[in-house]
């Protein structure tokens, strides 16, 4: 890549992961080519530069390769950090430990959990309605956090809102109905508030899709 050319994101567009990357990078004004990829059929450029073959893969300029979500928000952030409208982090570089906790929770029991809860005819050893049960305990703990500020960790928007969002609204969208009748009405108006901002509306749209073929398509629609 040409020292001219812009940073790379390799990217599917409803891939939580890569939601919450392509979220960190738009907030932070840099200006990034993002690639579409057929998960079916994933581009052997972007398998040269990870092999792990999921997405998020960011390849920057100079042709170092973050191929993780976190690190590249981390790294969008890094350069957005001057602007002070986003609680990133501390004096020391890291992350705040609530912040940090509330991430690491989604990332593993909660994912966990609702990963079950969408498929919940591959795990039979329970139904749906008790994997959904498991995840409302992470739900009832950012609902109470809701409850007491605008955001996750503060009245200031942070790395966990951005990091938590696609998932919960992954999960909401297994049971649309269950979700905006429950009792978590300060998680629904924190996702909805979300959902509806120009923020979210300009990195969920499509972009071309490229395969392994390196062919531009379109990407068929998809809700």
């Amino acid at each position: 890549m040409s020292s001219t050319a812009k940073p790379l994101l390799y990217s599917f567009r409803r891939c939580p992961y890569a939601m919450r990357a392509r979220l960190a990078i738009k907030l932070s004004g840099i200006d990034v080519d993002i690639q579409e990829v057929s998960l079916l059929n994933k581009p052997q450029a972007m398998l040269d530069h990870s092999p792990k073959g999921t997405v998020p893969v960011l390849v920057l300029t100079d042709g170092r390769v973050i191929d993780q979500s976190l690190d590249i928000m981390c790294w969008a952030m890094a350069q957005h950090q001057q602007n002070g409208t986003i609680l990133c982090f501390l004096p020391d570089g890291t992350l705040p430990t609530e912040v940090q906790n509330l991430i690491s929770q989604n990332d593993s029991t909660f994912k966990h959990d609702l990963d079950r809860y969408k498929y919940a005819e591959r795990f039979p050893e329970h139904s749906a309605t008790a994997y959904r049960e498991r995840a409302e305990v992470f739900l009832l703990i950012l609902d109470s956090r809701l409850q007491q500020h605008q955001y996750l960790s503060s009245e200031q928007l942070s790395m966990a809102d951005l990091a938590i969002l696609p998932f919960v609204r992954q999960c909401a969208l297994v049971d649309a109905d269950w979700f905006y009748s429950s009792r978590y009405q300060h998680l629904i108006a924190w996702l909805d508030r979300f959902l509806q901002s120009d923020l979210f509306i300009a990195v969920m749209a499509k972009a071309p899709t490229i395969s392994s073929a390196s062919l531009l398509v379109i990407e068929s629609s998809v809700t």
